[in-house]
């Protein structure tokens, strides 16, 4: 049986761009209120200013900048009070030289004022009387029309992730609903003649479905739709079955299992066998998960990960993480990682970029992170690993001492 290429994962990325970059993933407009860690599918543009009006950003006395200049505690000015401004009313009053309007915070200076003094700052020495022990500026104090959002100005691009905070940015500017991409379809299909549930019992030579599980939570994390998880038999006739139907409404799937090239592993031929299929990566330059498959079915993208649970969780993170990303246009996001010294050496196959999972412990001189062995298939290897790191595929290895960049897993 003749073993297969490995690709480097930037090599196999440009492929699925080239692949894919026709692919359009449709869109949705949704409340609000329900858009939290969806993708946006346009620009946002503001249809008003904010503020529409200048405000106050303190509680205090609304006056001529010019009225203030050189007052002190010892040497006061004394400014006439002509009223007083209401939260969520206009203010009705105009003001000229040596007049002072009380103004609550968020509320909107009269015509005339240039600046708002705190209140900390005056001193009311009767109803129509104020003395001001200090000094202001020009627009000290106040957010001018426009100051936060200008009308017609993008205030949010297409392909971002909504947090809160932009959902904020969403009603200030009037914006009860937003489009965003629908969630990217994916099916999971174990293979394995040796899987059994988890309330099934174990016989000799058999084990649990992990994969199932670890994949499903991880691509509902990614904000994915799942459309299908299952376990199948190592039958062709039974495999190329749940292809074809999970290819009916899914955008991606993901068969894990029977990828390497043993007289049991079927997933490519099972692939190949169907309309409109084309591998274009048979083995990837990354440790764990070389014996990849990536593949294009019509439009669908189809991956045939390694069985064992460490390689699968590896290669979506690396694989699927990017592709669903990339149809939504999230292509400049920031991968954030903690900076940490390596407690020691780490070798590495040069020609593969290597994951490996440590810990992170934290010390008086930052974060010390620390890999973590075992034996391949080890589920434990995740589930005790704070994160990973990457070591490029042209390095032999790191050192210890050496610094290095931990992404959380």
């Amino acid at each position: 049986m003749k073993m297969f290429e490995g690709s480097s994962v930037a090599n196999a990325r440009r492929k699925i761009m080239d692949r894919f970059s026709s692919f359009r993933l449709g869109s949705e407009l949704v409340e609000i209120y329900h858009s939290a860690d969806r993708v946006l599918a346009e620009d946002v543009l503001s249809k008003n200013n904010v503020p529409h009006f200048r405000r106050s950003t303190v509680d205090g006395y609304a006056v001529l900048a010019k009225d203030t200049y050189g007052a002190s505690e010892s040497l006061p000015a004394f400014l006439d009070i002509v009223g007083e401004v209401y939260m969520g009313k206009g203010a009705e009053i105009d003001i000229v030289e040596n007049q002072a309007v009380y103004v609550p915070t968020g509320g909107m200076l009269p015509e005339g004022a240039d600046a708002v003094i705190m209140v900390e700052y005056t001193e009311m020495l009767d109803k129509e009387s104020l003395a001001v022990m200090g000094s202001v500026t020009v627009k000290e104090n106040v957010v001018d029309i426009g100051d936060d959002i200008f009308e017609n100005e993008t205030v949010l691009t297409k392909g971002q992730v909504l947090r809160p905070q932009d959902i904020g940015v969403l009603a200030s500017v009037g914006l009860g609903r937003v489009k965003i991409y629908k969630k990217p379809s994916i099916a999971i299909i174990s293979t394995g003649d040796e899987i059994v549930g988890t309330n099934e019992e174990v016989n000799l030579g058999q084990i649990r479905d992990i994969n199932t599980y670890t994949l499903t939570i991880m691509a509902e994390q990614l904000g994915c739709a799942v459309t299908k998880k299952t376990v199948v038999r190592d039958e062709f006739e039974l495999l190329q079955k749940e292809l074809k139907g999970s290819l009916k409404n899914s955008d991606i799937v993901i068969i894990s299992g029977g990828s390497s090239v043993g007289i049991k592993d079927i997933t490519r031929a099972v692939i190949e066998s169907v309309d409109k299929s084309e591998v274009f990566i048979h083995g990837l330059a990354i440790k764990p998960g070389k014996p990849t498959i990536i593949a294009k079915v019509d439009n669908s993208l189809v991956l045939g990960l390694p069985g064992q649970p460490v390689s699968a969780m590896i290669v979506f993170k690396v694989m699927v993480d990017y592709f669903v990303k990339y149809i939504q246009s999230i292509e400049k996001e920031i991968e954030y990682g903690i900076e940490a010294e390596l407690s020691t050496n780490i070798h590495s196959a040069q020609g593969k970029e290597t994951y490996q999972m440590v810990t992170v412990e934290k010390t008086a001189d930052g974060y010390l992170a620390t890999p973590i062995y075992g034996k391949s298939g080890m589920i434990t290897l995740l589930s005790r690993a704070k994160g990973y790191i990457v070591i490029d595929m042209n390095k032999e290895g790191v050192l210890k001492g050496e610094k290095v960049t931990v992404y959380a897993f």
